[in-house]
């Protein structure tokens, strides 16, 4: 049996402030691009709770909403005014009125279907994009969606949260499963 966990990637926080720098935000889809970066890294959410996001699950000016993950557990998410602001720039943008949070604006000429989830972003285009602006921001780790989840883990631990806390915020059944990030913060404690 394997008895050395595999290392978490992630990025610091001067690598996602250059990620997001890459994104040009003087279009609708450079606003959503920047909204579910924004979204990923403050609010630790898995990328298919990310795709399941309608527009009225999530409270804006509360900054919190709740969300299903894995195993039908619902646990609340809070999210900085930063994330809040750039959800809310993308939705002002928008001009229908399709349920979902994040639209695809490649598969314009699918045939609608009565649900309104014809034109959802998909997960594989969520992964493809993050990798884009890693790539344009130099970073030569291999970044995805689960990558803003390590991220957002590890920046919490690093600022002095509770590992337990972090637990609850990610959504873990078994606190083993957190205690991956704890490797990088032990640097950070002996210093």
């Amino acid at each position: 049996p394997k008895t050395v966990r595999k290392q978490v990637t992630f990025l610091h926080y001067d690598e996602i402030v250059r990620m997001i720098e890459q994104i040009p935000t003087n279009s609708e889809v450079g606003l959503r691009d920047r909204a579910i970066i924004e979204l990923l890294f403050s609010s630790g959410l898995r990328v298919s709770e990310l795709v399941n996001l309608n527009r009225d699950h999530i409270n804006l000016k509360r900054r919190e909403f709740m969300v299903r993950g894995k195993g039908q557990k619902d646990r609340p998410v809070f999210i900085s005014p930063s994330a809040a602001e750039h959800v809310e720039n993308y939705l002002d943008e928008r001009s229908d009125s399709l349920p979902a949070l994040f639209l695809s604006y490649t598969r314009r000429n699918s045939a609608p279907s009565t649900s309104g989830d014809y034109r959802r972003l998909g997960a594989r285009s969520i992964q493809r994009m993050i990798a884009q602006y890693a790539r344009l921001a130099g970073s030569t780790k291999h970044v995805s969606p689960h990558t803003m989840r390590h991220s957002f883990a590890t920046d919490l631990l690093m600022n002095g949260a509770d590992l337990r806390a972090v637990q609850s915020m990610l959504g873990h059944s078994n606190i083993s499963t957190t205690q991956v990030y704890t490797h990088v913060t032990d640097q950070h404690l002996r210093d």
